[in-house]
């Protein structure tokens, strides 16, 4: 018999060769066997039979803005941390924006590690930022642990983060593909932006007009020209527009580094049913019309959308104005992501197995972490989040997690309830309740 402190038994565990009834082993925060449902317990080791409860692998969401140290206000890694082991997460990165000072230098990576020590309930780890002026600042983040860096391509809408144009995205791009590094990228094209419609006021439709389909397009397929150019590894972050996924296929398709994500707002949201006025549903790109779901669902089956992270971008209420032109943009979705995903994944014919491909295994092969995260099988760590998957929930406000309490999903009905999660085989969640913060901070593996 393998090693074993503890058992987690299952009708359904979700594991790489599929779903099956199994008991899994745990020893030292690591799965040591994937054994049949009936197999004897190792002397010693307590049992925590789960019923017919699915038992996943603990989610790795790689998008995730926690703004703490400096815009604490409006999220921190307590709450967020929260929020995440609430919503089945066992892992996030934080994105290098929004904090202040960003994520990019190596004094910076510490003053944000500083943040987060002791007040983690989940893994966490880091991005580093690309800007106009950091270029010798990249190698020494990389070396010092981030999991890659962010580039804005049109204004990030904070002054602290410029973007890069097209000169200095080749000048950052060339530094990166010298060490092999990823390049995370928002893709919106500044001269479309410029050209497009700016209306201000309450109307969805105004501010949709104003973040067009053309701006993701021609910069995804600038991206992709880079990247084949430099043979540089690059990744298109929160991708809405699905007039740009025959543009990502063909580069995957001719061998170009290139993988991309999608969200759970760009999924199940659609801008015909966004009321005006309704800052809560603001992000950028924008949440588009309804005949540009179909199309996402049908690249994440086939793989030209790599995974689905939730872009958790969390502000102070008094932010989420009724005006689309000033009202800040971001979703909060940390803690709702699985079950905003199941619930319409089940509708669209899609099984658990292909929501853990999407949020858990690919979102750990893309940070370098699918070594020990993102999968039930000997060796990984022992993350696992517990779900009823047939048991659904109205989201209220008020039992969310995260720092301010605004979201999209208000009043929907959504199925997939977490019923515990677990960090390296200790249960950090169970019927709302958490244990004191027990992550660890993660830096990215040579």
């Amino acid at each position: 018999m393998p090693d074993a402190e503890a058992v987690l038994r299952s009708t359904r565990v979700i594991t790489p060769e599929g779903t099956r009834a199994a008991s899994v082993t745990v020893a030292d925060g690591t799965i040591t066997a994937v054994l049949p449902y009936d197999a004897p317990v190792p002397d010693g080791a307590r049992l925590e039979d789960l019923g017919d409860d699915v038992l996943l692998p603990g989610l790795v969401d790689t998008h995730v803005h926690v703004n703490d140290p400096g815009r604490a206000e409006w999220e921190g890694f307590w709450t967020a941390t929260r929020a995440a082991a609430a919503g089945g997460v066992t892992t996030l990165i934080d994105m290098p924006l929004n904090s202040l000072p960003p994520t990019t230098t190596v004094d910076h990576l510490r003053a944000k590690r500083r943040a987060a020590a002791g007040r983690a309930h989940v893994d966490v780890g880091f991005w580093g930022g690309a800007l106009p002026d950091n270029v010798e600042d990249l190698r020494p983040l990389h070396e010092a642990g981030v999991f890659g860096f962010k580039a804005f391509l049109s204004p990030s809408g904070v002054d602290e983060f410029p973007h890069l144009d097209r000169e200095r995205l080749a000048r950052s791009l060339t530094g990166i593909a010298a060490f092999d590094g990823l390049l995370i990228v928002h893709a919106e094209d500044p001269r479309h932006l410029d050209a497009a419609p700016r209306r201000g006021g309450p109307k969805y439709a105004d501010f949709l007009a104003s973040r067009p389909r053309d701006a993701e397009n021609t910069a995804i397929a600038h991206l992709v020209d880079q990247a084949k150019r430099l043979g540089a590894r690059v990744h298109v972050l929160h991708l809405s527009s699905s007039d740009a996924l025959p543009v990502i296929a063909a580069a995957k398709a001719d061998g170009v580094r290139v993988t991309a994500e999608t969200c759970p707002h760009y999924l199940t949201l659609t801008a015909e049913e966004v009321p005006d006025g309704a800052g809560a549903f603001k992000c950028c790109p924008p949440i588009r019309e309804a005949a540009n779901r179909a199309p996402l669902w049908r690249a994440l089956a086939d793989g030209t959308v790599d995974c689905v992270v939730t872009d958790h971008s969390p502000s102070t209420a008094d932010l989420k104005t009724d005006d689309f032109s000033t009202a800040w943009g971001g979703i909060s979705g940390l803690q709702l992501g699985l079950p905003v995903v199941w619930t319409e994944a089940r509708g669209r014919g899609h099984g658990l197995e292909d929501v853990v491909r999407w949020m858990s295994a690919r979102t750990a092969r893309l940070a370098g972490l699918d070594a020990r995260k993102g999968a039930i099988a000997p060796g990984r760590d022992a993350d696992f989040a517990v779900l009823a998957p047939d048991e659904a929930f109205t989201v209220d406000p008020a039992a969310l997690q995260h720092r301010n309490r605004v979201t999209a999903y208000a009043g929907r009905t959504l199925y997939g309830v977490v019923k515990s999660t677990w960090l390296r085989g200790e249960r950090i969640l169970a019927d709302g309740g958490f244990t004191e913060p027990k992550g660890r901070l993660l830096t990215r593996s040579p």
